[in-house]
């Protein structure tokens, strides 16, 4: 459990580097939260990261309209690696698409990638936006790395460059793949996972074809399997994405993505370790 002296008023990400005995500036927004939003000012404590430094006690000195200043007292907790789970996704309505990056965050990936498909129905996707989101809920569910948000990417852009090494767990609704847990059980624990959610409506059949080639097991050719024109397979390149099932009832997109992420962290990921606070509960 913390001690008195570890519980903080506030939590932020920084991209300055944590140095004891160093001063912090706080730009205009972040002074705003911290004294119109949390009512704060000198003398109260902060958590600070930074995504490579760990976590560090900060002291407010300073807190004025525009500006503030912290001083780094000391280092909390050191920097741990996070599991390496990128989150493929078709936009969706933008509260669920909200949600989709809150949650994934919370529930540890460390990427996540908007993959445009021809069912895709939502308007543009604003990056910056996602970003801000996948931050606050970096500083709220007490990480201390904060994922990367990509570009969005054409589905068939995202398999053609697909990095060797790395399984693609693609959600099936079809009723024919793997329950998810046996098939992740039979996963090195060294290989690399994604996991992929189609849009609301499901994948088109050419797409749901082009993953089925190149699933685990599958030797294509190139020039066999293509979508909107790109080619998705070359010789020799190995298959590498797994269909896996979420049981016997049709899922939204946001409900699946949570779904899979969760059971990817709980057979292989970071839920097997003991959280840094003592406690799983949030009351935010």
């Amino acid at each position: 459990m913390a001690s008195d002296e570890d519980i903080f008023a506030a939590r932020l990400f920084v991209q300055a580097a944590l140095v004891p005995g160093a001063d912090l500036s706080l730009d205009e927004a972040q002074t705003h939260y911290l004294r119109a939003v949390l009512r704060l000012g000198p003398g109260d404590r902060l958590a600070l990261v930074n995504g490579r430094d760990g976590e560090a006690l900060a002291v407010l000195e300073k807190l004025e309209k525009r500006s503030g200043l912290a001083r780094i007292d000391r280092l909390t907790r050191p920097f741990a690696p996070e599991p390496d789970l990128w989150l493929c996704f078709a936009p969706i309505k933008r509260a669920r698409l909200d949600m989709i990056v809150e949650k994934a965050t919370e529930l540890g990936a460390s990427r996540l990638l908007p993959v445009l498909t021809r069912r895709t129905n939502a308007g543009r996707v604003t990056t910056e936006r996602l970003r801000a989101i996948a931050q606050e809920a970096t500083e709220q569910c007490e990480r201390l790395t904060l994922p990367e948000v990509a570009e969005p990417v054409q589905l068939a852009k995202l398999l053609a460059d697909w990095p060797p090494g790395r399984v693609l767990l693609m959600a099936d609704e079809a009723g024919d793949a793997p329950d998810a847990l046996s098939a992740l059980a039979g996963l090195p624990e060294s290989v690399g996972l994604a996991v992929l959610i189609g849009p609301e409506g499901g994948f088109d059949p050419s797409e749901r074809d082009a993953l089925k080639a190149l699933a685990i097991g599958q030797e294509p050719r190139h020039g066999e399997n293509e979508v909107n024109g790109v080619s998705l397979t070359a010789p020799g390149r190995a298959g590498f994405v797994l269909r896996v099932s979420l049981g016997p009832r049709i899922l939204r997109a946001d409900t699946a993505a949570m779904a899979l992420l969760a059971l990817v962290q709980a057979q292989r990921g970071d839920w097997r370790e003991q959280g840094p606070r003592g406690s799983a509960l949030a009351s935010h």
